[in-house]
C-alpha cells in the first residue's frame, strides 16, 4: 500500500500524519483465485457463505483449514462477538466443519486489527491443509527509488518480514526487474537458491516465481505479496497465503479485477468519495478540509495543526474537478458529525477557482451549512472565483493566505 506521509515538526514536536490512497480491497479467496488464474500453485478450496455452500459437497481433504473471511490479519487468535475463539480452524473430520461454519458465519470476529467490535463474516473459505516443512518469503512490487519494480525474497518466511530486515538483513535479497525482460530463468534460478530450495524443488521454485510475475504484470499489479511460499512435506512448492495491490490508473482495463472489490468492510465515505473521483481518508479532528492536490492537502492539515486545530479529513478533489464533484465533497465532509468547521483551500492551477465557487454555493444552497466555513481561493479565476461568493450572500468567510485560513478555521471553533 502506497503511504503519503507529511512531518510536521512544532516547538520540538514532530507530528506524522499517514494518509493512504485508496486501494482495491479483496478477501483472501480472491486473491486465491487470481494466483490460480495464472496457475500458481495453491491449496484447494471452495466457499461457504450465507447463500449456501459453493462447491463443498463435492469438496475432500484428508485435513482441512476453516477461515474466515474479512480483511484484517490475526484471524486465528481473534475471537467472536459469541465469545467463540478464533477464526481460523484446523479439522480432520469433515463433520465438525457446519457447526465451525455455523460459529462463525455471520458473527463478529475481533481481532488486533479489527475495531473493538470486530467485523461480521459473511465468506468462509474451506481449504486443503498441507504439511508445511519449511516457509518462505516472496514479494514484488513497484519501487519509486529503483523506477521500477523488484522483487524481495527471504528464506525467513511466515514470520514479520520488516523484523528480519533489522535482525538478520542477510537473508533479505532485493533484485531489480527490467519491467521489458522480466524475470528470466536465470534470476529464477538464484532466488530459487536463495530461498534454499534443493533438487527438483529448486526448478519448482523457480517456475513458480516466473509464474507470479507473469500474474504482476497481466492484472496491472503494484504489489504481490506471497507470506508464505512454502516447501510441503510431499515435495510441493505452494502459495499459502497473498495479498495484491492494484494501479488504479490501470482500472478502466482491470475492470474484472476491480469488480471484485469488497466494500462491505470500508469506510461509507470513502466508497461514495470514489463514485466521484475524490480522494477521501477519514481522521479523528474537527475542521474538514477540502483541497485540490495531495500535497496541498498535507501542508494543510499541517497548517491547521500549526495553528492549534486538528483535521478531520484528507480530501483531495484534483485537478480536472466539477461542480457536481464539489457538492459531493461537501456533502461527504458535513455527513460527520464530529465537523464543527470546514476549511476550503484551492489553489487554481490546472483547476478554475470560479469551478469551485459554484460548487461551494450549489452545495450550501442545497444542503444549509450548520458549521462555520473558511474559504481560501487562489489561482486561475480567482478574482471570479471571490465574487461569486461575495454575491451569494452565504455566511462565508474568506481568507488570502493559507495561514490566514487555518487561523480562521480554528478560531471559529473557539
Amino acid at each position: 500500500m502506497s503511504l503519503w506521509k507529511s512531518i510536521l515538526k512544532v516547538s520540538g514536536k514532530q507530528e506524522v500524519y499517514k494518509v493512504p490512497v485508496r486501494y482495491l480491497n479483496l478477501l483472501e479467496y480472491q486473491s486465491k483465485n487470481l494466483l490460480r488464474r495464472s496457475n500458481v500453485a495453491i491449496q484447494d478450496f471452495c466457499m461457504i457463505d450465507e447463500e449456501g455452500e459453493h462447491g463443498f459437497d463435492k469438496f475432500n481433504a484428508k485435513e482441512y483449514v476453516i477461515k474466515a473471511q474479512i480483511l484484517a490479519g490475526g484471524r486465528g487468535k481473534g475471537h467472536f462477538d459469541t465469545g467463540f475463539k478464533g477464526g481460523v480452524h484446523i479439522t480432520n473430520r469433515r463433520e465438525e466443519i457446519p457447526n465451525l461454519v455455523k460459529q462463525m458465519l455471520g458473527h463478529k470476529l475481533i481481532t488486533k486489527q479489527t475495531p473493538k467490535d470486530g467485523i461480521s463474516v459473511h465468506k468462509i473459505m474451506i481449504a486443503e491443509s498441507v504439511n508445511i516443512k519449511r516457509e518462505t518469503y516472496v514479494c514484488i512490487l513497484m519501487d519509486r527509488q529503483k523506477n521500477g519494480p523488484v522483487i524481495i525474497a527471504s528464506p525467513a518466511g511466515g514470520v514479520d518480514i520488516e523484523g528480519v530486515a533489522v535482525k538478520t538483513p542477510e537473508l533479505i535479497k532485493n533484485m531489480p526487474i527490467d519491467i521489458f525482460e522480466g524475470i528470466t530463468d536465470s534470476m529464477a534460478n538464484e532466488l530459487a537458491d536463495f530461498l534454499e530450495f534443493k533438487g527438483p524443488l529448486k526448478a519448482k521454485a523457480a517456475e513458480e516465481i516466473k509464474k507470479l510475475w507473469h500474474l504482476f504484470v497481466t492484472v496491472d499489479a503494484v504489489q504481490i505479496e506471497i507470506n508464505p511460499l512454502v516447501e510441503t512435506d510431499d515435495g510441493k512448492v505452494i502459495s499459502v497465503d497473498a495479498k495484491l495491490n492494484f494501479d488504479d490508473n490501470a482500472k478502466y482495463r482491470q475492470q474484472d479485477v476491480f469488480a471484485l472489490e469488497h466494500i462491505a468492510e470500508s469506510d461509507p465515505r470513502e466508497v461514495e468519495a470514489a463514485k466521484y473521483n475524490l480522494n477521501y481518508i477519514g481522521m479523528t479532528g474537527n475542521i474538514g478540509c477540502l483541497v485540490n492536490g495531495a500535497g496541498l492537502a498535507m501542508a494543510t492539515m499541517d497548517i491547521i495543526k500549526l495553528y492549534g486545530g486538528e483535521p478531520a479529513n484528507f480530501l483531495d478533489v484534483g485537478g480536472s474537478v466539477k461542480e457536481d464533484q464539489v457538492l459531493a465533497a461537501f456533502k461527504i465532509i458535513t455527513s460527520d458529525p464530529s465537523v464543527k468547521a470546514i476549511l476550503v483551500n484551492v489553489f487554481g492551477g490546472i483547476v478554475n477557482c470560479a469551478t469551485i465557487a459554484n460548487g461551494i454555493v450549489g452545495a450550501l444552497k442545497s444542503t444549509p451549512l450548520r458549521v462555520p466555513l473558511v474559504v481560501r481561493l487562489e489561482g486561475t479565476n480567482a478574482s471570479e472565483a471571490r465574487k461569486i461568493i461575495k454575491e451569494s450572500g452565504l455566511n462565508i468567510q474568506t481568507a488570502q493566505t493559507l495561514d490566514e485560513a487555518a487561523q480562521k478555521a480554528v478560531q471559529a471553533l473557539k
